[in-house]
């Protein structure tokens, strides 16, 4: 069929076929490898925290007169080797978080950031509850501070560096 302006109009012409891309996942997918390696990198790097915090507190108690039980209880020993314990389980357990949020809501690493800041503020809050003194609490508090501080920057990093390694990989 030829139409007026001279050329011929046929099923072809008026839907030309073409290539239709497949559709894509509406967000990447996290990779888990390099998320829990970064979780593991987290995980000493908040213990090794938790021992320098410690041995700080203990190199200024030092210092101050009477603070002799500073250094016997709270950061003694026993004290540094669960905090340093309970600093990577922290980690470990802010990774686990990450990769659930990761694989099941929207704007994963906002949510994680919540979750880790509000932990890290309970984390800070606790000494004050306890029967430690004063100087203790504040010392413990300060120390876990740290901790929450290099846990919420360096698992939201490793989460972060986790999609974008997903994304690309899809593209190729």
């Amino acid at each position: 069929m030829t139409a007026p302006y001279g050329f011929a109009v046929t099923p072809e012409t008026v839907y030309p076929t073409r290539r239709i891309p497949s559709p894509r996942p509406a967000r990447p997918a996290a990779d888990a490898g390099r998320l829990w390696s970064g979780g593991l990198a987290t995980a000493v790097v908040a213990a090794l925290a938790g021992l320098v915090g410690a041995l700080v507190v203990r190199v200024v108690a030092g210092f101050v007169p009477g603070a002799h039980a500073l250094v016997t209880g709270t950061f003694g020993t026993a004290g540094i080797v669960l905090l340093c314990t309970l600093a990577a389980t922290a980690a470990l357990a802010a990774t686990g978080i990450a990769h659930l949020l990761l694989l099941s809501t929207p704007r994963p690493l906002e949510y994680l950031g919540w979750i880790v800041g509000l932990g890290t503020a309970v984390a800070v809050v606790l000494p004050f509850v306890t029967t430690a003194s004063l100087g203790a609490a504040l010392a413990l508090a300060a120390v876990h501070l740290v901790i929450g501080l290099a846990v919420a920057t360096l698992t939201g990093s490793a989460a972060a560096a986790s999609m974008r390694v997903a994304a690309r990989a899809r593209e190729v």
